[in-house]
């Protein structure tokens, strides 16, 4: 039964999943990938731990590109965002506060990650 299954997996194309993607809206895809940017700053942030100074997830620099990448796509798309916009940026602010509080120095205000793009 796992031969099938294999080959079954196999037998797909590369253009298969290019069909699939095709069918997807772009607010859709670009929805998607602010969702898993947040996600994985959080992440960064430690911010999934209890104590997110003990987290052995945290790793500010990572934390600093992904927010500053975030902070790009939310820019670039908000007219795009409709309703959705609102409670982005919030998420998106709350997750360069987190990124100010846990720095051991601090970026001058707007200079932290991404903070140029929402200016």
């Amino acid at each position: 039964m796992t031969d099938d299954l294999d080959h079954d997996h196999h037998d797909e194309s590369p253009t298969d999943d290019v069909r699939e993607l095709a069918e997807i809206p772009a607010i859709e895809v670009i929805t998607k990938a602010i969702v898993m940017l947040m996600s994985s700053s959080a992440e960064k942030l430690g911010l999934s731990s209890r104590d997110p100074d003990e987290s052995p997830h945290r790793d500010l620099d990572e934390a600093r590109r992904l927010i500053t990448a975030l902070a790009g796509l939310v820019a670039a798309s908000v007219e795009y965002l409709g309703p959705h916009a609102a409670p982005i940026r919030d998420g998106l602010q709350s997750l360069q506060k987190a990124f100010r509080e846990a720095s051991a120095i601090p970026d001058e205000p707007g200079q932290g990650p991404g903070e140029k793009y929402l200016r």
